[in-house]
């Protein structure tokens, strides 16, 4: 007989994950909600000069300054032309606040944990393991799970940081 792991417990207790699905290019996302402070229009963004080619630059929300990512960029995805549909995901990463680029914002679903398997190679190959979550099934779709916390390496989360502090301490 299989020994249930506590993961398997935890799916077979009836937990869902909350998450926010969205697209990038013609593939659809979700990330739990949890890590998700708001979801914003497409707004200026002031680029920064000499920034890696993730940064898209930043923006100004309600006073507070935050480093703006192109999720596509990291990911190495295509993404669509900036539209009426393109949104701003603002999330808390470790003790940052930034922006997230993505081409739509479709719903705010509820999947069963036990509808969620890790990511096959081929996904986890293109994609990248290390931010990918899984793969949640759904009817007729499947939804890749991004960890948001990993998507940035720490090299990356150290730049990123200090692209904010040099900003914070310039606008005061």
């Amino acid at each position: 007989m299989a020994q249930i792991q506590p993961q398997d417990a935890k799916a077979k207790s009836g937990d869902e994950l909350q998450l926010v699905v969205f697209n990038i290019g013609t593939e659809e996302f979700g990330v739990e909600i949890m890590n998700v402070q708001e979801i914003i229009r497409m707004t200026n963004i002031t680029k920064i000069p000499q920034a890696s080619g993730y940064v898209k630059g930043i923006i100004n929300l309600r006073g507070k300054i935050i480093v703006v990512i192109n999720l596509n960029v990291i990911m190495g995805m295509e993404s669509k032309e900036n539209n009426e549909n393109t949104r701003i995901i603002v999330a808390d990463i470790g003790e940052t606040v930034m922006g997230f680029i993505v081409d739509s914002v479709s719903e705010v679903i509820r999947l069963p944990e036990s509808s969620v398997e890790p990511a096959p190679a081929v996904i986890a190959n293109k994609i990248g393991t290390e931010y990918v979550r899984g793969v949640g099934k759904m009817e007729d779709r499947l939804l890749i799970l991004l960890d948001l916390d990993k998507i940035l390496s720490a090299n990356e989360l150290h730049n990123v940081n200090a692209i904010a502090a040099e900003v914070a301490a310039a606008t005061t």
